[in-house]
């Protein structure tokens, strides 16, 4: 596998400069946006890091929900895991956590990335012989029919034998560019997560890795918003345009004029939407303290319950319906509850706000 890194090739166009301007402004901004109390930040965090683990899973097959998520976390120093699935969301879990504790002692390093791998693993007794050590085979990306016979190679990855070395070289010029600054830090971190994800280091995992190192890199380079908004649950919802624009570049890495566009396109505006994400949870939580108790009492409730009707939410928190049906009504006036059937049928719930391929520019 020949890989060209020439980032001399990367032109910046209009949308390019107008996604960057947008996320460097909030990261500019955070401090002013993450003034909330800190028992609401931890919160933001853990429920962030909840969808970042079931999403950067689920994208590679897994069936977990974010409530069994959160089950197998809570449980997570227990030493054994029933199903692949759950080896999986454990070991994501164990590498975010070791993440979010030391970013600021990780730096990109082939050493920093193969202990990333063994812990992503670690709780997986079917990569075991594997963990932290770079492919012994060949993992070409392919396509599988609806009975799980392969049918056709998608993208041929670095070979084993190349491997060491072209992540040798990947590692050299993206930390000497990520030093240059000759070019935006996303930009830079764009390019290595295309070429990474092209080389495809290790036999399994390396997507999920990807994802991890994003926010390493993110966090490494005064990202410090990235914990509390989850860009791979932004990434689970456009998979498709991800798989398309990853495929896009990597067919021109061994180019000596790499295309970056499409992929760098879609990376840039998904972190735009994780940074929207987190700028309107943040504009909740303040419109939340000034919110009357009864009414941040039903958010709660619609939180914990999904859909309620009046004389059920009376039920759990023992107000009368005519004081609940004052409080429904102006919440919905104001956008934070959504009314749903009529008469007796009539249910409450909260907004669901997710992010579509439109936005991301299918």
């Amino acid at each position: 596998m020949k890989l060209v890194l020439n980032s001399y090739s990367f032109v910046f166009d209009r949308e390019i400069v107008k996604l960057l301007l947008e996320i460097e402004e909030f990261k500019g901004s955070w401090k002013a946006y993450g003034n909330l109390a800190p028992e609401r930040l931890i919160e933001l965090k853990r429920i962030a890091t909840i969808e970042s683990i079931g999403s950067s899973t689920r994208i590679e097959g897994s069936k977990l929900s974010d409530a069994e998520v959160e089950r197998i976390m809570a449980g997570l120093s227990k030493q054994s895991f029933r199903t692949r699935d759950e080896q999986e969301v454990a070991g994501y879990a164990f590498l975010m956590n070791e993440i979010y504790d030391s970013w600021e002692e990780m730096p990109l390093t082939e050493n920093i990335i193969r202990q990333m791998h063994s812990l992503l693993m670690r709780t997986s007794d079917k990569d075991e012989r594997h963990r932290g050590e770079y492919k012994h085979v060949e993992n070409s990306v392919a396509a599988f029919d609806s009975s799980g016979q392969q049918v056709g190679i998608i993208f041929e990855t670095a070979t084993a034998f190349d491997t060491p070395r072209l992540m040798g070289e990947l590692l050299e010029w993206t930390n000497i560019e990520l030093t240059k600054r000759s070019l935006p830090a996303l930009i830079v971190i764009g390019m290595f997560v295309v070429a990474f994800l092209a080389i495809h280091p290790f036999e399994d995992g390396n997507g999920r890795l990807s994802r991890a190192l994003t926010q390493l890199l993110l966090l490494r380079h005064g990202y410090v918003y990235a914990p509390y908004s989850s860009l791979e649950s932004v990434i689970e919802a456009t998979k498709d345009s991800y798989y398309v624009s990853l495929r896009a570049t990597q067919k021109t890495l061994g180019q000596p004029e790499p295309d970056w566009s499409v992929w760098l396109h879609y990376f840039l505006k998904a972190l735009v939407k994780q940074v929207r994400n987190l700028k309107r949870k943040v504009e909740t939580e303040n419109l939340l303290k000034t919110m009357p108790e009864i009414s941040l009492r039903i958010i709660e409730l619609l939180k914990a319950h999904g859909k309620l009707s009046i004389s059920e939410a009376e039920k759990l928190i023992s107000i009368n319906k005519f004081t609940l049906r004052a409080h429904f009504k102006n919440l919905v006036a104001e956008g934070h509850v959504i009314r749903s059937g009529k008469g007796p049928a009539t249910r409450y719930s909260l907004p669901q706000r997710e992010v579509s391929e439109r936005e991301l520019g299918k």
